[in-house]
């Protein structure tokens, strides 16, 4: 028999059948990115973006189609990590805002939604690209006007014919954008969408009805029935126990050893953290066995601190489960302004602090900060006008997100890409100058300076014209690869040949937490004899990732 219309109970199962297949093609996606290089992934900030929502779905109990849409839309809208989660949080707010009020929905109300979502999607990019996941949306939402206009109402031909119009469109998007052709891939965005929608239609089918969200995805695990006492079952968790432990270390701490971490604690437990700040390792995951992650522990140092939460017992009130601090208002009187910044490492938010940056949000560029980040961080600071520094062009949408719905102060974000355009707007400041005044400023002077930084490659591949290998060290600038090769500080020449002009004056370099400081004046002597004329500061920034970020002015 035709299915014509879908009501709330089944959207909301769709829904979080389309979260669950994003969250299980998760890594597929991350493989798409056309920089080979080890943080922040595409698959990755979805996929929290999607679960964010998933997490207020699934506890619906008697859902109707306008709590349903509240949940999806606020709920992407705050947990929006990334360009592409961004994005996606705009498609399902879109669609949100047509759905909502309808008891069912049937073809025509999804045609008018998906107009809606992309026309919001496009809105929300500054200057929106082709051969992304915009190109994939806008290619889904034509079909769906082509299948309502000829008349179809039934959905199981509808979803057919949309996901393989989806699939056409984005194994085009190498032909659209040049970068992904000569990487050999398709739009790890659209791969996402398609990924949802491919879910959703599953969930119709009455597939992926059991839901859980495991790993790095959400507080909850284990198996949950959706909708209905009858059907629910009494949440079990699959790994009992949240365990937090800090380590002295006993020798360098590389990222190649922090990946190796990462990869036994994902095999033992999920929702796994790693981080390294100044010779200590700070790890958290849910495991079933925490005397067996504490064994582990002790091959890489001292125990400094340990903590074990039961899951369970947590839920029930029994014991505090919740670790993340809630943000709090400064108890200092209002000013008129303040800053926040996004900072990796210890030494940059040094760095910031000393500038004047009122509230640090961890991340960057191994988690990008969601949408809920940055308003939690706006609610910490006592200021009437708050300029937001983003310090990653993978985080400027999520900023934007937040100053949108932040309505009691007035947000600025400056557009920074890295942190030395961050250091340099933050220079600029003047106190005496109006909130736009300062803004221009700021944006001036961060567009003047030329920003490096060097990792290593995780994968081969071939990007303007450059071949790169696995393992190869990579000098990435501001609009791509410089420099790359198997010598890091030859690779760190090549890149800043690149960067430094006659008129240049001073390099800045910031080296990270895998370099020692032996290392990192071995690199700023070699750096001093090619460049005899330019002054060269060498401060410790003990960022994740990138071994060494600079600047030239």
């Amino acid at each position: 028999m035709a299915v014509n219309t879908l009501d709330a109970s089944l959207l909301a199962k769709m829904f979080l059948a389309g979260a669950k297949k994003l969250e299980s093609k998760k890594d597929e996606i991350n493989e798409l990115n056309v920089f080979p290089v080890p943080d922040g992934d595409t698959g990755t900030n979805m996929t929290l973006t999607v679960m964010s929502a998933a997490k207020d779905v699934y506890a619906l109990k008697d859902p109707d189609m306008d709590t349903v849409c509240k949940s999806i839309s606020s709920g992407t809208l705050r947990g929006a990590r990334g360009n592409s989660g961004v994005i996606l949080s705009q498609l399902f707010r879109g669609m949100a805002k047509v759905i909502k009020g309808h008891d069912t929905i049937d073809i025509g109300i999804i045609s008018a939604a998906c107009d809606k979502a992309v026309e919001m999607a496009y809105k929300a990019v500054m200057q929106p690209k082709e051969g992304t996941i915009l190109t994939v949306a806008k290619g889904i939402a034509e079909k769906i006007n082509e299948i309502y206009e000829r008349g179809e109402e039934d959905f199981d031909v509808f979803f057919k014919e949309v996901i393989e119009k989806g699939n056409e469109v984005l194994a085009y998007t190498p032909e659209l954008l040049p970068v992904l052709k000569e990487a050999g891939v398709v739009d790890s965005g659209g791969a996402g969408l398609m990924a949802v929608v491919e879910g959703i239609y599953e969930g119709y089918l009455g597939k992926g009805i059991e839901f859980t969200m495991d790993e790095e995805t959400s507080d909850a695990a284990g198996e949950v029935r959706l909708f209905g006492a009858e059907e629910k079952k009494v949440k079990e968790y699959k790994y009992l126990y949240h365990t937090t432990i800090s380590i002295m270390l006993d020798k360098a701490f590389h990222i190649q050893r922090e990946s190796e971490v990462k990869k036994y604690l994902n095999e033992v437990g999920d929702e796994v953290t790693v981080s390294v700040d100044e010779g200590i390792v700070n790890v958290g995951l849910n495991t079933s066995d925490p005397g067996m992650v504490l064994q582990k522990a002790l091959q890489y140092g001292e125990l400094i601190d340990v903590a074990i939460v039961n899951r369970k017992m947590a839920e029930e009130g029994k014991v505090a489960a919740e670790n993340k601090e809630t943000a709090k208002v400064s108890n200092e009187p209002r000013k008129p302004v303040g800053f926040v910044a996004v900072s990796a490492g210890s030494g940059i938010g040094e760095i910031f602090k000393g500038l004047g940056v009122d509230c640090l949000i961890e991340g960057g560029q191994t988690m990008n900060p969601s949408t809920e980040d940055m308003l939690n961080a706006v609610k910490t600071v006592n200021a009437d006008t708050v300029f937001i520094f983003p310090n990653n062009k993978n985080i400027i949408l999520a900023a934007n997100q937040a100053r949108d719905l932040t309505k009691d102060k007035k947000i600025i974000v400056i557009p920074t890409k890295t942190v030395p355009q961050c250091i340099s707007a933050m220079i600029a400041y003047m106190p005496d100058a109006s909130a736009e005044d300062n803004e221009a400023y700021m944006n001036e002077a961060a567009g003047m300076v030329k920003s490096g930084s060097l990792t290593y490659a995780v994968r081969d591949t071939s990007i303007d014209g450059v071949e790169i290998h696995e393992h190869d060290f990579m000098g990435i600038g501001d609009s791509g690869i410089l420099s790359n090769g198997a010598d890091i500080q030859e690779v760190m020449i090549a890149m800043l040949d690149k960067m430094a002009e006659d008129t240049s004056e001073l390099i800045s370099i910031y080296y990270g937490a895998d370099v020692s400081e032996e290392d990192a004046e071995a690199m700023k002597t070699k750096v001093s004899e090619h460049f005899p004329s330019l002054d060269i500061e060498m401060t410790a920034g003990a960022q994740p990732v990138y071994y060494y970020i600079v600047s030239v002015e």
